[in-house]
């Protein structure tokens, strides 16, 4: 499916096709599927059901809100789409990490998601996610170019297609939006 086509699916969806929105779902789960498989990329291949959670969980929010009606073009979607797939594993950080403290925290297929993104990163995902936002706040490019390399895994070329800017442009954003994060990073280390 090309770009072009989830543009005409988000469209009819907006103007009621069921038909299309059963359409979207499908190609939403197997782009999101790319995108989870990119971030568990350095992971070890048993996770593949985990990811499918995060997916499927995705999915379902996308399609329950107005993320539908509100987006402008597959790439404000897929965009809001990465951004769901964090809060899941946001919010499922921070009830595990207050649960865990409280006594009957039960292990889900997300922990062990979290936990590898953890280690493998040396990073907390919470604090990652604090320090994509103050990014955007200094600037949302940067927090985008972050977002389709890391999360996305796609490579520089593709994000200066996706974002409709030069290479250069993405290389010099991904340069200084790693510094930063590294320092933030620190910073919350301490």
């Amino acid at each position: 499916m090309t770009k072009h086509d989830v543009s005409i699916l988000l469209q009819q969806v907006k103007e009621g096709d069921e038909s299309a929105r059963e359409r979207l779902f499908v190609e939403l789960q197997t782009e999101l599927r790319d995108m989870a498989s990119a971030m568990m990329r350095r992971e070890r291949p048993d996770h593949t059901l985990q990811a499918t959670a995060l997916v499927n969980e995705a999915c379902l929010r996308l399609l329950d809100s107005d993320a539908v009606s509100n987006a402008s073009d597959r790439r404000y979607f897929f965009g809001m789409a990465n951004r769901a797939m964090r809060q899941i594993l946001v919010e499922h950080a921070r009830k595990r990490n207050t649960t865990k403290r409280g006594g009957d925290y039960q292990r889900g297929s997300l922990d062990v998601v979290l936990e590898q993104f953890e280690s493998s990163n040396g990073c907390r995902f919470e604090d990652l996610e604090a320090s994509l936002e103050a990014l955007e706040k200094e600037s949302p490019r940067q927090r985008e170019v972050v977002e389709l390399r890391f999360f996305s895994g796609l490579s520089v070329p593709e994000v200066a297609e996706v974002l409709e800017i030069s290479v250069g442009t993405v290389e010099r954003d991904w340069r200084l939006a790693r510094a930063k994060l590294y320092q933030q990073l620190r910073n919350e280390e301490t």
